[in-house]
């Protein structure tokens, strides 16, 4: 007696197409993100283009909690370095009307400001780039000695071209 091949059915769903890895980052990704309060990825991701990069960098979302039953008027958690949550503070009206902006209705009605330690981005700010040109041949034709150093100082304080 010999027996038939048992033949599931995720293999012969899986048989002969391959799936780009791009196409399961939205499913893995999203489990992980509604665990911990986003239902949209889009709030971590562009964060720093709605707070700016300043505040982006000493801030973080941590969650956003809706009343029960209901998806507006809810709760954005946001984790803020010590001395950025007063100044974060400040912003709240402009930084709900940009998360709400790009929810496209009244999602959140609040936020909640939690001080800690925020990790910081894995890629820091790009080195400054060195000019072409040295500060001291830009004011060859400036004859007082003081006003030509004053000026150098200031061109070499300035960020490149």
């Amino acid at each position: 007696m010999t027996k038939a091949p048992r033949t599931s059915t995720a293999a012969s769903t899986r048989r002969g197409q391959v799936r780009p890895v791009g196409a399961l980052l939205p499913e893995v990704g999203g489990m992980a993100f509604r665990r911990f309060g986003f239902v949209h990825s889009e709030l971590p991701a562009r964060w720093g283009e709605i707070v700016g990069p300043v505040y982006a960098r000493w801030s973080v979302p941590q969650s956003l909690r809706f009343p029960r039953g209901a998806k507006t008027g809810g709760t954005l958690s946001i984790l803020v370095a010590g001395p950025f949550s007063t100044q974060l503070q400040h912003a709240a009206p402009q930084i709900i009307e940009r998360v709400n902006r790009i929810f496209g209705h009244a999602a959140v009605a609040r936020l909640r400001l939690v001080q800690g330690a925020v990790p910081q981005s894995r890629n820091p700010d790009p080195p400054r780039k060195t000019r072409k040109t040295s500060p001291e041949t830009s004011f060859p034709a400036i004859a007082d000695p003081d006003l030509r150093r004053a000026l150098e100082a200031l061109a070499r304080e300035l960020p490149p071209e």
